[in-house]
């Protein structure tokens, strides 16, 4: 299974890299990394195919919880994205992270955060999941501030860490009132048991599922809980800013969309409230990008907003909006990793993430800037690559369900983000370069290698979208067909 191979990878990655340090081997515990990540793979094709013949695949963890992982099309949804972006990044690193010490750790943490990642979207109870949620959340922490001699990624990294914290002890105690009410972890027992009127009623569900929202909405940077991300994300390591931006913040969003489904019986409540932080999350996150002078922070500002446009469509709750959310959430983490590598190589060449600085960087690093030229129209829309489908079916699923005012505020929203991608792609492409930019050089290989990956499934799923649209519809329809999950697992 997937989690195990990484499993076997946080085992042996630290005896690859005191090995071959002893040995004097350059880079053979970072292609050791990326192989373990690659061989991940193989069973998720395997695991793809199961899912595909019995629906929802159940594995049963002893524990005093009786406590079982279970994936189904959803999951298997999210575990893609995961495991490309991981990839990239752990090849993306061997040249970037070549001249910091404490990689043994550094390869060790990455593995155990995209380990954490798809354990929590494969989890089938509140235990797995929390237990699997904390994996993930001590693993980035570390790298967050992983560079320790300087003080920035200290001070994000801590203040990412009290958050994080914070958000899941709410998230804690909201499990705990679940339990209370529903007396069971498991996912399908807690939606069964909210098929009973009385337990439904119970006012004390909606402090745990606002407690719960509150947790899961730190993790997935939803305003006004989001002051977190664009400290960490413009301080960590360009390759965990890929992960983090890319792929980390959608386990929230997962959360959110599994909880969403089981507590079916408050779906007005829930989507209120996920309308309400969507619009916030969206003009927080647009309008204070505009007025970002670091390219990282600009990013991750960035990644807010896109955030917002996933929640919105998540609190339609349609088949067709869910399907839309699912597929940005793929397209989101293709663009915004590929960007935060591209930022990364600029910051590689030249040591600054000031755009004044970087300005005309791009006409020097001519293969870097193409590939941020892709991120950058991908994001913003452009037809014909991946950004443009994803956004265009959110709007669709808010005009099929009338809500013409939010579709509007959509696409106003879409149209600011659009305004500060296309001056950072003038800025970066067409300005002329500084004079201190003269000697600047190309990425290095496995860099770019990371980047094109990346760039490459941006271009794909534009040009050839229907596969894609028809994966994440059914995903879409699996998400919401709660009765056929509960059988799945409960039997009957």
């Amino acid at each position: 299974m997937v989690i195990w191979t990484l499993a076997f990878g946080c085992c042996t990655i630290p005896i690859v890299g005191w090995v071959s340090d002893r040995l004097g081997l350059r880079y053979v515990r970072e292609w050791y990394s990326s192989l373990v990540i690659a061989l991940a793979f193989i069973p998720y094709i395997l695991l793809i195919r199961l899912v595909a013949r019995v629906g929802v695949v159940v594995y049963p963890i002893p524990s005093l919880f009786h406590s079982i992982l279970t994936v189904d099309m959803v999951s298997v949804f999210f575990i893609l994205p995961i495991l490309i972006v991981g990839f990239a990044s752990s090849i993306y690193s061997t040249s970037y992270m070549s001249h910091d010490t404490g990689l043994n750790s550094y390869y060790t943490l990455l593995s155990a955060m995209i380990l954490g990642m798809i354990g929590v979207v494969s989890a089938g109870d509140f235990f797995t999941f929390f237990l699997f949620w904390e994996v993930m959340s001590i693993s980035s922490y570390a790298l967050v501030a992983f560079r320790k001699d300087r003080w920035e990624p200290v001070e994000a990294g801590f203040k990412y860490l009290v958050m994080s914290s914070a958000g899941s002890a709410l998230m804690l105690s909201g499990i705990a009132i679940v339990y209370g009410i529903a007396g069971t972890l498991n996912f399908a027992g807690i939606a069964l048991a909210m098929r009973t009127p009385v337990l439904a009623s119970d006012p004390w569900l909606i402090l745990a599922i606002s407690l719960i929202i509150v947790g899961l909405g730190i993790k997935a940077a939803i305003a006004p809980m989001h002051t977190w991300l664009p400290d960490a994300h413009p301080a960590a390591p360009s390759p965990i800013s890929s992960l983090l931006s890319g792929v980390m913040i959608k386990t929230g969003v997962y959360g959110l969309l599994r909880f969403y489904i089981l507590f079916q019986t408050l779906h007005a409540y829930w989507s209120l409230i996920l309308s309400i932080l969507a619009f916030l999350t969206m003009f927080i996150g647009n309008l204070t990008a505009m007025f970002q002078t670091d390219i990282k922070r600009l990013l991750a500002y960035s990644s807010i907003a896109q955030i917002g446009y996933i929640t919105f469509a998540l609190s339609i709750g349609t088949i067709q909006s869910i399907s839309a959310a699912l597929l940005h959430v793929f397209n989101h983490a293709m663009m915004k990793g590929l960007l935060f590598m591209a930022a990364g190589a600029f910051y590689h060449a030249t040591g600054s993430r000031d755009i004044s600085v970087l300005e005309g960087v791009g006409r020097r690093m001519k293969l870097t800037g193409v590939i941020l030229s892709i991120g950058l129209l991908a994001i913003a829309g452009m037809p014909g690559l991946n950004g443009f489908v994803s956004e265009l079916l959110i709007v669709s699923a808010a005009i099929q369900q009338e809500l013409y005012l939010q579709a509007a505020l959509t696409i106003i929203n879409f149209v600011i983000s659009v305004a500060y991608y296309l001056r950072l792609l003038q800025r970066i492409m067409l300005k002329e370069p500084r004079s201190d930019l003269s000697r600047v050089e190309e990425a290095p290989a496995t860099m770019i290698a990371g980047m094109v990956i990346l760039a490459s499934l941006c271009v794909f799923v534009g040009v050839y979208p229907s596969m894609f649209i028809s994966i994440s519809e059914l995903a879409g329809r699996v998400a919401l067909d709660i009765g056929s999950y509960i059988t799945s697992i409960l039997g009957g």
